[in-house]
């Protein structure tokens, strides 16, 4: 029989060097020497296998959830599974690589993990006006010694570090676990695992922190006093009464004939962009189904004078991936065919479970709540009115990296 791993997947965290634990002992790659290697960029090609990659999973989940909100990160969800091909063989690895949008004949293995690498050094980048941090980690049966190989590469391409822990004692390791991600996370998560199967052995959590009191703002945040209450119309004859912000000022718009959707681009301080897409009444279904990197990368974007109306809300995705990714092609992970050796030395692994869970916070000032300035007014021209009051997709990226994806079908409800 086949022994169990768990995965689960956040998109918010926080980053700490107090963990409770002592990390197995592994490698320390030179910084400064490795980030110099960026000859062939192949962060580029990774960057443009997650957004395939979630326009897919996107299509997947919303076939599922037709009348519900959805939300949830690729990028999460992508890296948590390239860091499982570092230990996955044959066909196993096969069945990974593919769902995430790799072709063996354009990328090597190596390059995956240096993208990877790469893409993580972008997103964790620094800067004044933004934090976004991103970060790996396992926690594995304290009498399971992994592959010394595959630790190194886990620090060394995904700084991921790996933590004994009993798992046999599963309510005290259940405990210690939601405890290290309620720090991790800022006390957004704090139940992310529930039920934990004392058979578990390595326990995979790959989490992104886009959040923060000051640093995620809008460049140009709402004014609080202009927020109303109006009516969203969750389909085509009922409506919910929800706080709509309301702003005037340039924004960059355009209107997309193919996916017959309105695009409003929102920036962040320090460089990344939020995305909202507004389907012409009835488009939602033709909107779907023609979403794709090609057309996101092609939206177009005029910079204009805009009387923008959109919804505070704050969205909770979880998702059992298990069913998911076994529909979209990764079988053998999930049952005694799957060949894990790379990571114990051992084939007799298989993932019991994969979870992933996302929030979300938009409101007048961003991701989260801070001191609010007002909108910027530019009465040069007649404002075009946008008004978000029917569902709508979200994509937030930095550096055209897609980091979220969602669909807010009613901002009323969280889940």
């Amino acid at each position: 029989m086949k022994k169990l791993l768990f995965l689960c997947f956040l998109l918010v965290g926080i980053r700490s060097n107090s963990y409770g634990y002592e990390p197995y002992q592994q490698g320390v790659r030179n910084q400064n020497e490795r980030a110099q290697e960026n000859r062939n960029m192949p962060w580029q090609s990774v960057r443009n296998s997650v957004c395939q990659f979630a326009c897919c999973f996107y299509k997947e989940i919303s076939s599922r959830e037709n009348n519900g909100n959805v939300f949830f990160s690729p990028l999460s969800i992508s890296t948590a599974f390239a860091m499982l091909t570092l230990g996955a063989r044959s066909d196993t690895l096969t069945q990974i690589l593919k769902v995430l949008c790799f072709n063996p004949r354009q990328i090597s293995e190596s390059d995956i993990h240096e993208g990877y690498r790469q893409l993580m050094q972008v997103v964790n980048r620094r800067n004044a006006g933004l934090q976004l941090n991103m970060g790996n980690v396992l926690f594995v049966l304290d009498q399971l010694k992994p592959q010394e190989k595959f630790l190194s590469n886990l620090r060394n391409f995904y700084e991921g570090e790996a933590y004994p822990m009993n798992f046999k004692k599963a309510d005290q390791a259940q405990q210690k676990i939601n405890e290290y991600v309620a720090r991790r996370t800022n006390g957004k998560i704090k139940d992310l695992v529930n039920n934990l199967d004392p058979l578990t052995e390595i326990l995979l959590i790959s989490y992104i922190y886009f959040n923060g009191k000051i640093s995620s703002e809008w460049e140009k945040p709402f004014d609080p006093k202009y927020t109303k209450m109006s009516k969203f119309y969750v389909n085509g004859n009922n409506a919910v009464e929800v706080p709509m912000m309301f702003g005037m000022g340039l924004f960059k718009h355009g209107y997309d004939e193919q996916l017959s959707s309105t695009v409003v681009q929102m920036d962040y301080k320090g460089g990344a962009s939020a995305f909202f897409i507004l389907p012409d009444r009835g488009r939602m279904r033709k909107l779907e189904k023609r979403l794709s990197c090609e057309r996101l990368k092609k939206l177009v974007r005029n910079t204009d004078s805009v009387n923008l109306y959109l919804p505070k809300f704050t969205l909770y995705g979880t998702y059992n991936l298990k069913d998911i990714l076994y529909k979209m092609g990764i079988m053998d992970l999930f049952t005694d065919k799957a060949d894990l050796s790379g990571i114990t030395g051992q084939p007799q692994h298989r993932i019991s479970q994969a979870i992933h869970k996302a929030v979300v916070k938009v409101d007048e000032t961003g991701t989260e709540a801070a001191a609010a300035t007002g909108m910027e007014i530019v009465p040069m021209s007649v404002p075009v009115t946008i008004a978000f009051n029917r569902p709508f997709l979200m994509v937030i990226t930095v550096e055209n990296t897609i980091l979220f994806m969602g669909k807010i079908v009613n901002p009323l409800k969280k889940d």
